[in-house]
């Protein structure tokens, strides 16, 4: 019995050490650097379609081109299943799962809203439902299915799964069935990079869709995300300079002005720390600070490490609801505003009693 799991990139990363990952360099068709991993531009491919597709096109080249495992997976550069410990899974921990289970993949995330509401807050809604009515034509006993899953809650993220290379073929057989008609109806223009990557979207709830229709047993676990994204790091590296600047207003327009482009930069896969949105929140009540009061904390405190703790603070004492007497010294010594406690009151879903 093998397993080989293909680690999702289009950057270099640390490849973890097992035998059974092999980094696979996707979009490598258009790549402008090389990294000596395995590109998915070799035998029947879509390298060139990555713009659209994510990391699908590399699971479009493991469906096509590779034969020598007999379990496969996905997974991603910054992403790897892991244990109840925590732990990435052995070669040997996996061959004893998936003699249990159908399928290993990611815990359901539960969104505050239906799927198809979360959908069409961040993309074009007509493409999810046109996914709707090609499962109804072309896979009619999955439509039920997908009509009660898009108006739920949960889905899976990220694409990643470990399954027997048979099980792995049917279930590409029927979604890039589903997603290459897709393509033919609806328009492939879009505003910038993130949104393009519709396809690899809708792939992450398409995969839930599968499971449940198919009465698959999937074990559903932890995945492990190392280190921040690109986008992320840059968010804070500006934070920091607008904090430094005390710029409160460059600073919300700034985050205003990348949250339409990457409203992923706020999930808890991007923001790993949560220092992104506590940047959100110091940036919400500093200008709050501004038009009530002419001034901010920043006059106080500009230092993007001291910043994010303050909130940090300022969180933990809101949250707790019992206010100690080294609380209110704490307030008092740093000049912690009521807008500043009321906001991470709102924010935590807590009652706020004003000193």
């Amino acid at each position: 019995m093998s397993v080989r799991i293909f680690a999702m990139t289009h950057k270099q990363f640390d490849v973890p050490k097992e035998e059974l990952y092999i980094p696979m360099h996707v979009g490598h068709a258009q790549a402008k650097q090389e990294y000596g991993y395995l590109g998915d531009d070799t035998g029947d491919n879509i390298s060139d379609l990555n713009c659209y597709y994510a990391e699908l096109s590399g699971v479009y080249w493991v469906w096509k081109n590779y034969t020598e495992a007999d379990y496969v997976g996905i997974c991603h550069y910054r992403r790897f299943l892991t244990n109840e410990e925590n732990k990435a899974f052995t070669q040997e921990q996996y061959e004893a799962l998936l003699q249990k289970y159908d399928l290993i993949t990611t815990k359901q995330l539960e969104l505050s809203n239906s799927y198809h509401y979360g959908f069409g807050a961040h993309h074009k809604i007509e493409t999810l439902d046109e996914t709707g009515r090609i499962i109804s034509e072309i896979y009619p006993e999955y439509y039920d299915n997908f009509i009660e899953l898009v108006n739920g809650s949960k889905t899976y993220f990220g694409n990643i799964m470990v399954t027997s290379k048979a099980l792995y073929d049917e279930y590409c057989e029927w979604l890039f069935t589903i997603l290459f008609e897709l393509q033919k109806r609806i328009d492939l223009t879009f505003e910038d990079d993130y949104h393009r990557r519709v396809f690899g979207f809708i792939s992450e709830f398409l995969l839930l869709v599968w499971v449940k229709t198919r009465g698959l047993k999937a074990l559903e676990c932890r995945v492990a995300i190392i280190g921040d994204k690109t986008e992320t790091r840059e968010i804070k590296e500006k934070m920091a300079e607008f904090f430094q600047n005390k710029d409160a207003v460059g600073a919300r327009e700034y985050f205003s002005r990348y949250l339409k482009i990457r409203p992923d930069v706020l999930m808890e896969a991007s923001d790993v720390t949560g220092e992104c949105k506590l940047c959100l929140q110091a940036v919400s009540v500093a200008n709050l600070e501004l038009q009530n009061y002419g001034s901010c904390y920043l006059d106080r405190i500009n230092d993007y490490a001291q910043v994010i703790s303050y909130f940090r603070k300022i969180n933990d004492i809101v949250v707790r609801q019992q206010m100690t007497l080294q609380d209110r010294k704490w307030i008092s010594q740093y000049g912690v505003s009521e807008i500043a406690l009321q906001a991470a009151a709102r924010i935590y879903g807590v009652t706020y009693v004003p000193r």
